[in-house]
């Protein structure tokens, strides 16, 4: 069956500022030193080179160091320049770097899974890292002791972590497309609950502890806003990638939602706006609009000498229909939908032409985007992945974020 190509709308794309090569072999991640020209990244290459911007406006390292295994994650404090580094054997190394960014020292290393650090977050409020690894397991461990401190096993690889620092809670994400929410303790732990949305395996979170949203993005190419603080359930879908979702940032300033796919797509979210929730789907044995039978309705089909059809869902009313009720398309961005779907003839005719507005803008990273960094104050984003290049963009957000500092109460950001 042929694939369906969807249009992605454009937009004037980020401006590429600096291209930084030199690695050989992926780039898993990287980020900008807060108030500084430079980049920090780590690669399978098993280096971490910290890049400092010359004047000549090219980044050359500082600072070259291998370690014994690939990296696969850091987490980088600033304020107290520890970089923690994830590695692909399960160990995390710590490393204290100068202030003139020019020399890195080791300080510990923690033997916290045993297979492959997916992602990891340090608190220095706890002294705590909190990572997790395809080991299926969540640990965390004391900074100060060197000591472990606890651990969760999940049924599947544990790929990513956000972690709230006021209440202790940990967001895993897994491959199976679950979301697990743990309170963590000194010496123990509770599951809270189990976030359960995605058809793959979710590849990145972020947690925003102002409003207590999650948003999650996973190989079913989709988005999903997780309303936490709202205690009500409230999910909000958003597709407009047409491939894995591997970074997320959200601007609580702008109220904007940055994501990035493995095709280099970059995608910003008005989420200053009203959304509505997409409709669970439906369940029949029988179209719920002309009702013919579905092909596994036997009873139905011999009864009326029909032959069954093929089942299909109404993106809009969440209705059980077959293709000849469904045969519309149309975007529908208050759902989430960006490009064309699905819909039934009867919710087709109810969709007006400003129902069709975009409430998003989408860009071109022009290469395989693993991880991404932004740092808003100065308009920059820093993307990276397995074609072994770093970018520095001028960021699609630079404008709004520098307005809101100003005018915080005028912001709409339409982008």
């Amino acid at each position: 069956m042929a694939a369906e190509i969807h249009s992605r709308p454009q937009t004037a794309r980020p401006v590429l500022l600096n291209k930084i090569e030199g690695h050989s072999d992926a780039v898993n991640a990287a980020v900008l030193i807060p108030k500084e020209d430079g980049v920090i990244t780590v690669s399978e290459d098993r280096t971490i080179r910290v890049w400092l911007k010359r004047d000549s406006g090219q980044y050359w390292p500082s600072i070259y160091h291998t370690v014994s295994s690939p990296c696969s994650c850091m987490s980088y404090h600033h304020d107290s320049r520890r970089i923690f580094i994830g590695q692909d054997n399960g160990a995390i190394v710590e490393f204290l770097i100068s202030e003139d960014f020019n020399k890195m020292n080791h300080v510990k290393t923690y033997p916290a899974h045993q297979n492959r650090v997916s992602d990891m977050v340090f608190s220095l409020e706890s002294e705590w890292v909190v990572s997790t690894g395809h080991d299926k397991s969540v640990s965390w461990m004391c900074t100060q002791s060197g000591s472990m401190l606890g651990r969760h096993y999940f049924t599947a690889w544990a790929s990513c972590l956000q972690y709230d620092q006021e209440t202790q809670h940990a967001f895993v994400g897994d491959h199976s497309g679950q979301i697990t929410l743990l309170k963590l303790e000194r010496q123990t732990y509770s599951t809270i609950t189990t976030l359960k949305g995605h058809e793959g395996s979710v590849a990145a979170l972020w947690w925003d502890p102002v409003q207590r949203l999650l948003f999650s993005g996973a190989s079913d190419h989709s988005v999903i806003m997780w309303d936490i603080g709202g205690r009500k359930g409230r999910t909000l879908l958003l597709q407009g990638h047409h491939e894995r979702v591997q970074a997320l940032r959200y601007l609580q300033l702008t109220r904007q939602l940055v994501s990035c796919s493995a095709d280099g797509g970059i995608a910003v979210w008005n989420m200053d706006t009203q959304r509505e929730e997409a409709p669970q789907w439906l369940d029949s044995d029988s179209c719920q609009k002309c009702e013919q039978p579905f092909f596994w309705n036997i009873k139905q089909m011999w009864d009326t000498k029909t032959l069954g059809l093929r089942q299909h869902h109404c993106r809009k009313c969440g209705k059980a229909v077959c293709g000849k009720c469904s045969s519309k398309r149309s975007t529908f961005p208050i759902m989430g939908f960006e490009f064309p779907v699905r819909v039934c003839d009867a919710c087709f005719e109810t969709i007006k032409e400003e129902d069709r507005t975009p409430l998003a803008t989408f860009h071109e990273g022009k290469h395989n985007i693993a991880h991404m960094d932004m740092d808003p104050s100065r308009g920059l984003m820093v993307t990276c992945g397995s074609d072994r290049i770093v970018k520095v963009n001028n960021s699609c957000v630079k404008h709004r974020a520098a307005e809101a500092k100003c005018k915080p109460k005028q912001i709409k950001p339409t982008i």
